[in-house]
């Protein structure tokens, strides 16, 4: 197997000698296998860290639509959440799909009961893919004050950025404008996902206290974008968890989108799944 166009045979070398990352994923997951705590175990571990995981939910759901979604109660997600700490705890804490005010609480509650100072990258899911919703009106306020802020990194892409300020954000100048307001919501810095202004240049900002990065990269033209959110904050938090600048984090995990995006195995009806493996060279006996 040729080395891959997504990551050069020295970026291979240098992803092998990074420190295993621990990360806590706290998250829904997907029985399709593309997206939520699947897709985040997958993107940790052929990014070199370590995956641990508190499952917030069970949804039915494959590249088409999610069909059901049954919230794990409280108790079960806290119990996850504080006996990984306690054993074998963690450098970063990644946050996808929490669904409702509950399960937002349960998180939040376990997290200060184990006294938890670990960064955290938060991916605040709300639809998915699909268009489906994956978060429960009423819970957006409470993901705000208990998750945001104080957050090391916010992902949102232009849809949940849209929520979480009450900003129409459509345009690239709309993602400028809206500089300020994200700022505001309290995380240290935030990626705005700028995937779904339409064109052929995708645009996302890494928003820090002192400035703006813009990362630009031609569009993919792929039906494979389910779970490239959950990819994305997962892939920057393992950078993290190594010890990566953010800066650096940040443009690794988009190099490692775009890879799994132009070598997704196209699979499925809908949106197809990402190839998260394409770092991992077949084993040979």
């Amino acid at each position: 197997m040729p080395p891959s166009r997504g990551l050069s045979t020295s970026s291979q070398k240098r992803l092998r000698d990074l420190v295993i990352a621990r990360v806590l994923i706290i998250a829904g997951s997907d029985s399709g296998g593309g997206a939520g705590i699947q897709a985040d175990i997958k993107t940790v571990t052929a990014l070199g860290g370590f995956a641990m995981t508190a499952i917030t939910a069970v949804t039915v759901q494959n590249t088409v639509s999610v069909k059901a979604v049954h919230e794990i109660p409280g108790e079960i997600i806290a119990g996850q959440i504080e006996h990984v700490l306690s054993d074998l705890g963690a450098d970063l804490i990644k946050t996808g799909m929490l669904a409702s005010v509950e399960v937002i609480a349960a998180v939040a509650d376990a997290l200060a009961r184990a006294k938890s100072t670990h960064p955290r990258v938060v991916d605040p899911v709300m639809i998915a893919t699909s268009g489906d919703s994956l978060l429960k009106s009423d819970a957006v306020d409470a993901l705000r004050t208990k998750l945001i802020v104080g957050a090391r990194v916010l992902t949102p892409n232009l849809p949940e950025a849209e929520v979480l300020t009450g900003r129409r954000i459509r345009t690239l100048a709309d993602m400028d404008a809206a500089v300020a307001c994200l700022r505001g919501l309290g995380a240290e810095a935030v990626v705005l996902k700028g995937g779904h202004v339409e064109g052929d240049l995708v645009r996302d900002l890494l928003i820090e206290p002192d400035g703006v990065t813009c990362f630009d990269s031609p569009r993919i033209h792929s039906r494979a974008t389910h779970g490239t959110g959950c990819t994305l904050a997962s892939a920057i938090a393992t950078g993290l968890g190594q010890g990566l600048a953010l800066e650096h984090a940040v443009a690794r995990a988009r190099a490692y989108v775009r890879e799994a995006m132009r070598t997704a195995p196209g699979i499925g009806q809908g949106h197809g799944p990402l190839n998260h493996g394409f770092t991992v060279r077949p084993f040979e006996a």
